[in-house]
């Protein structure tokens, strides 16, 4: 399991806690390794001292023996270690033949029992070791076979108590590991500092970045390090290349229509002077590529503007200046328009296109309904992607549409009324551009009684 978790941090979407997690997994690594390498080098330098020691007694009963031609037990009270009086203390010495085996003389400390030794060493050769003493005391053992004169050979053995070796080592431990588990933490503090302080130039990419695609700003502006100033330029130059191609595509696609109407126009005032059922023919099909032209340019268009970087638009004022001109439009009887827009909500639309989208609804509501128009907007549910969103509702008081009659009205050329004048284009112009921005236009009833008129937008 913690193996599992570490890895669906290391590979979450963070890029700060990666790096700040990977930093603090091969400190702690590395930290405990060196912890564990300093504790076995202390624990032999310990050992060698140990051992310094017990060859000291070593030497003094070499030399007693040498002193005393009949081996004689060497005087307790005068090698310098209490421990070798006092009974079972862990400290003892004793003298063996290495040849048999047999114990010559031991320590008082021994008071009678024996130790489980191995074989002696070869001659001259010095060994050191652990084993398990009376009481179940662990013992460090040296043991060295001497020659003296006279063919004298002795196996001289000392032990002392392990524990002392032990807790030294076990403090050092102790205190090695606090120190590098405080040396990791400050390590840790240090890594996430420099994680923030490193990634910041980021994070001033992503909020410029951000305002462009707001529309408060139209390229990359800063002081960036040298290691992202080469994606700083080349994001500016992307943007710079993205509104060529958006002004070659919208100057093509007023080319073309130039060059497709205008034979269109001829043909059409050619066939007015023949009332023929050819003509007529020629008429209508005409008519029908005018039609097909004309909207395929309007989704070429709206296709090339919306692919500019940074479109935003104010919502307020665009609905106020087109209030103004529809109550000047409808003088008589005169239209009241109500706009209820906060005054700070943006939408993420060019404004010529917001202005062609809310002034044919507005225009129809003033248009059918009965002298009251009301606009609005509030904030709307995010998108299926994590978009804010925003719902632009506009509702008048007039009859209204049946269910079955909101599908016809969004057909281009479709009209219900015949005697108001029209193309029958807006409603299916207004749709086509919510849906190329990514939003969404739903008709419902007013409760005013009559057309109420959503276009759900991009936030911005």
């Amino acid at each position: 399991m913690p193996a599992r978790r570490l890895k669906a941090l290391l590979s979450s979407d963070s890029l700060s806690a990666r790096m700040v997690l990977a930093a603090a997994v091969w400190s702690v690594i590395s930290l405990v390794v060196a912890g564990i390498v300093l504790t076995a080098l202390y624990r032999s330098s310990v050992e060698r001292s140990f051992d310094a020691r017990l060859n000291v007694y070593q030497k003094a009963l070499a030399g007693s023996l040498a002193a005393s031609p009949d081996a004689d037990a060497p005087d307790d009270g005068r090698m310098g270690e209490p421990g070798f009086l006092l009974p079972l203390s862990g400290w003892y010495w004793l003298i063996r033949d290495p040849d048999s085996g047999e114990t010559l003389s031991m320590s008082r400390s021994l008071f009678g029992d024996v130790l489980d030794l191995e074989p002696p060493p070869a001659d001259g050769e010095s060994r050191a070791g652990y084993l398990e003493g009376p009481g179940g005391i662990e013992l460090r053992v040296v043991s060295q076979v001497v020659h003296l004169d006279g063919d004298r050979n002795y196996d001289v053995v000392v032990a002392g108590n392990a524990d002392e070796l032990r807790s030294d080592v076990a403090s050092f431990s102790r205190s090695v590991f606090v120190t590098l588990a405080v040396f990791a933490a400050g390590l840790v503090i240090g890594t996430i500092f420099q994680v923030r302080v490193g990634l910041r130039p980021l994070a001033a990419v992503s909020a410029a970045l951000a305002e462009i695609r707001n529309g408060a700003a139209d390229r990359l502006v800063g002081q960036f390090p040298r290691e992202i100033e080469g994606l700083a330029a080349e994001l500016n130059a992307l943007i710079e290349a993205n509104r060529k191609v958006v002004e070659r595509a919208l100057a093509n696609t007023g080319n073309l229509a130039h060059a497709l109407k205008t034979p269109l126009s001829v043909i059409l005032n050619e066939t007015r002077a023949d009332n023929g059922p050819l003509a007529a023919k020629v008429r209508e099909q005409a008519g029908l590529m005018r039609s097909r032209i004309e909207s395929d340019l309007d989704r070429a268009r709206i296709a090339a503007e919306r692919r500019v970087v940074g479109a935003a638009s104010e919502l307020a004022p665009s609905a106020e200046g087109l209030a103004r001109v529809l109550r000047r439009a409808y003088p008589e009887p005169p239209v009241r328009i109500d706009i209820a827009c906060p005054p700070d909500m943006r939408v993420r639309v060019e404004k010529r296109d917001l202005e062609e989208m809310l002034g044919n609804v507005m225009d129809n509501a003033c248009k059918f309904g009965r002298g009251h128009v009301v606009v609005s907007a509030r904030a709307g549910a995010a998108d299926a992607s994590g978009r804010s969103m925003v719902a632009i509702r506009v509702e008048d008081n007039g009859p209204g549409l049946e269910p079955q009659q909101r599908g016809i009205v969004l057909q281009r050329g479709r009209r219900l009324d015949e005697s108001i004048p029209g193309s029958g284009l807006g409603l299916s112009i207004v749709d086509e551009l919510v849906e190329v921005y990514g939003g969404r236009l739903i008709l419902d009833k007013s409760a005013k009684g009559g057309l109420a008129v959503e276009l759900i937008l991009p936030r911005s």
